[in-house]
């Protein structure tokens, strides 16, 4: 029993003699300052026992456990053998949330999470009580993906939060959260939510199995798991979606796709995910739908710059300068007239600087980050063509591929555009326009192939599946919300409906 308990998967039970139990937890938690354990007397005259109380100095509030625990145990009624531990859980201890457990296992897991077991002699069982007062930030607004309009809120790196935000948004009974945990030694919660009666039956069967068969020490963000059930290891597009925002968590819920909450990260993950779904904003939704659209006809043309744009400079440059016109033609000539490297040398030159400064905005504090980013490259890309290493329509096509980058609203989808954006330059610096269509086309017969748990990447692009035209009117344009009447084709069939009657 001194052992290491959790490293066998034998079923270790409380004993009835509570002097067992203690010689266990002392050995367990030996040289733990913050695992607070104390050993008192319950009740008066005849009915006075030994208990024990265990918790985590920091996760569990320890005034609530010394008034409506500790307390009211001092003075317990008498009562006799059969119904004192009865006596103790439903009538003396004040609180709502208590639960008895057997297994020993189950019990340290709910004291390190925040919960305080109190131990009685005569009794081969607990009672655990709901103590959590986690160090938690508050609820914030959403930093990644702010908007013009709609809720400021986001989820923090609170299960209880998340979950809290997405119930308070779905005010329905067919609301499932699923809890449990992952990792052998760091037990991370996770809830899985989803409405019964929109999600198909395969998927929510698919997301736990692929949860239940990672045997790992520990889990600290929701991005370890996305990398775990993302198959397509070698794939740089994110086949699952993450938000911060509890307004497109409960509107990916309401079409029939499921959510991941993990516990202490402000990231839920969205399940399944398409090409289209990490291009709309949540602000799309609550602005009239011409200006929708018009934002999202923008960031579509916005990813083909972000990805293309450096690739397709170098090769007109190199290989088919006669498509030029002969003004554009004779000013691209005069910038570089004085340029002593090679047009991809530049290119190559100033994408890693400016990958190099959003890399130290991000690591310095925000004031100073921000001041990096901007300052930085107006004088870095200046010096660099005052010095006649990089012409200034280099820094024209670079600075506008970093801009285009920025309006992609998923952090990890704009990852891919400027990974992909450097095979698109090599492609073309060797084959010119026929290296760019090439590596192109690869990238759309790859992402044609990809799917996310059953649904194609590319759809509506792609498939054949019913609800094409449905699925469309939320795509490129976001057409008026009274023509989208059904949900799209992640939902479960036969309810699909959302709007039940015309409103035009």
């Amino acid at each position: 029993m001194n052992q290491h308990y959790f490293d066998t998967n034998q079923t270790i039970r409380l004993s009835e003699h509570i002097t067992d139990n203690i010689l266990v937890l002392q050995a367990m938690f030996r040289d733990c300052d913050d695992i607070i354990q104390n050993e008192f007397m319950i009740g008066q005259d005849d009915s006075m026992r030994r208990a024990y109380m265990i918790y985590v100095d920091g996760l569990a509030d320890n005034v609530m456990v010394q008034e409506h625990v500790i307390k009211p145990c001092r003075h317990i009624i008498s009562a006799n053998d059969h119904d004192f531990f009865d006596a103790l859980r439903c009538t003396v201890i004040e609180m709502v949330d208590l639960t008895e457990e057997t297994d020993f296992d189950a019990m340290i897991t709910r004291v390190l999470s925040g919960d305080t077991a109190l131990l009685v002699d005569g009794r081969s069982g607990s009672i655990l009580i709901s103590s959590k007062k986690l160090p938690l930030r508050g609820i914030e607004e959403a930093k990644m993906e702010s908007v013009m309009r709609g809720p400021r809120d986001s989820f923090n790196e609170s299960l209880r939060t998340g979950t809290a935000l997405i119930r308070r948004r779905i005010r329905d009974s067919h609301l499932k959260i699923v809890q449990n945990t992952i990792g052998d030694r760091s037990r991370t919660d996770y809830a899985l939510i989803y409405m019964e009666d929109l999600a198909k039956e395969e998927l929510i069967d698919q997301i736990r199995q692929e949860l239940s068969v990672y045997d790992i020490d520990a889990i600290y963000d929701s991005g370890m798991l996305e990398q775990f059930m993302h198959k397509k290891w070698y794939s740089p597009f994110p086949v699952i979606q993450s938000t911060e925002r509890p307004d497109k968590a409960a509107s990916a819920l309401l079409e029939g796709r499921v959510a991941l909450i993990t516990d202490n990260s402000p990231e839920v993950m969205l399940f399944p995910a398409t090409f289209h779904t990490f291009l709309q904003a949540s602000d799309d939704y609550y602005s009239q739908w011409t200006v929708a659209s018009f934002a999202r006809i923008l960031r579509y043309l916005a990813s083909i710059l972000a990805i293309g744009l450096p690739a397709f400079y170098i090769a007109i440059t190199n290989y088919h300068i006669e498509m030029l016109p002969t003004r554009l033609l004779l000013a691209i000539a005069q910038a570089r007239s004085l340029v002593t490297f090679p047009v991809i040398t530049e290119v190559l030159l100033m994408e890693l600087l400016f990958e190099l400064l959003r890399e130290a905005g991000i690591r310095l504090p925000g004031p100073l980050g921000n001041t990096i980013g901007i300052v930085g490259g107006l004088i870095v890309g200046q010096a660099a063509v005052e010095a006649e290493l990089v012409s200034t329509i280099v820094v024209i096509v670079v600075a506008l591929t970093a801009l285009a980058s920025y309006t992609i609203p998923n952090e990890s989808f704009a990852s891919a555009y400027r990974l992909l954006k450097f095979f698109l330059i090599f492609t073309s610096a060797v084959w010119g326009l026929y290296g760019f269509t090439l590596g192109m086309m690869i990238i759309g017969i790859h992402l044609s192939g990809l799917t996310s748990f059953g649904i194609p990447y590319m759809i509506p692009m792609v498939s054949a599946n019913d609800g094409q035209i449905e699925n469309k009117k939320d795509f490129i344009l976001r057409l008026p919300l009274y023509t989208m009447r059904q949900r799209p084709v992640f939902t479960k069939a036969g309810n699909r409906i959302r709007i039940k009657k015309h409103l035009r």
